[in-house]
């Protein structure tokens, strides 16, 4: 079975790096949730080298700030747990106490105070989702 990381996502993609691609979340149940996959493919986060590793950090720090100026979210969970796809990536949750309208939709947090999984689905139309992904991207630049 071919890796949904390593597969085309081409329009789930923001951002390519040396070592990383940032890519929009498709499930939105927080607004402006990303995720940050290693290029090649590894499974286990202390398998990764001293500038992969660097570089991660970089774009963690530069994607929170770009989520953060665009959608004001009031905090951040990161995560990094392979369970269902394992290919070494990085979830940004931003958190929301209050709901946050974007592109006339309704985004609420309902495990504000919490761990931000389980979680509902909330899939947008591609349209939206292209919005979404080049507001974030256009920060990126």
């Amino acid at each position: 079975m071919e890796c949904f990381l390593c597969g085309n996502n081409e329009d789930l993609i923001i951002k390519k790096y040396k070592y990383w691609t940032v890519i929009i979340h498709p499930n939105q149940c927080y607004l402006g949730r990303c995720m940050v996959k290693l290029n090649r493919h590894v499974v286990d986060l202390f398998e990764v080298k001293e500038e992969e590793k660097d570089e991660l950090f970089e774009i963690m720090r530069k994607l929170r700030d770009a989520v953060k100026d665009l959608f004001k979210p009031d905090l951040f969970n990161y995560a990094s747990l392979g369970n269902q796809v394992q290919h070494l990536h990085v979830h940004l949750v931003p958190r929301y106490k209050e709901k946050i309208i974007f592109e006339n939709i309704e985004f609420g947090d309902e495990n504000w105070g919490r761990n931000f999984s389980p979680h509902g689905e909330q899939k947008l139309p591609q349209s939206i989702l292209n919005k979404l992904r080049e507001q974030i991207k256009q920060k990126l630049e």
